[in-house]
């Protein structure tokens, strides 16, 4: 049986938004997706990545996927991001990502309308992972017209 360390990491390709109030993580998940493979773009907070998805996608170059931080003080966390990133666009794929395993979000995400979850701190392995799960399949650009 190989250990995680042998799994093969998943490449890939695409556009990832990652939202995180702490520039630690948000440096961490670019040069991991970079070396993955992705296009990354990082925002403070959820206004700031609704704005940031809004502008993507009208300008034709919509994200495949968002990581959102669940918690971000004094800021639009995951949870209402989430919400109003749906009502934008019901097509859109956000994975939850939090340090707080024990938050009823990461325990039943797709309640919560993620696709997926990612606990802090990331370890590339299981990032290569939830992506691979949420962005191979039919129809994984999000904002894309149907």
């Amino acid at each position: 049986m190989a250990s995680a360390q042998e799994a093969p990491l998943h490449r890939g390709q695409g556009r990832v938004l990652v939202m995180d109030d702490e520039e630690a993580v948000c440096g961490s998940a670019r040069r991991m997706l970079d070396s993955l493979g992705y296009e990354v773009e990082l925002a403070a907070d959820g206004s700031a990545a609704l704005e940031m998805y809004r502008k993507a996608r009208d300008a034709g170059r919509p994200f495949d996927l968002l990581i959102m931080d669940l918690t971000i003080p004094g800021g639009l966390g995951g949870k209402e991001t989430i919400r109003r990133l749906l009502e934008l666009d019901p097509l859109a794929k956000a994975v939850v990502s939090s340090g707080y395993s024990n938050d009823p979000v990461m325990a039943d995400h797709r309640t919560y309308g993620f696709v997926g979850v990612l606990a802090k701190p990331y370890q590339i392995a299981e990032l290569s992972e939830v992506l691979h799960r949420t962005l191979d399949g039919v129809g994984s650009r999000v904002g894309a017209e149907p």
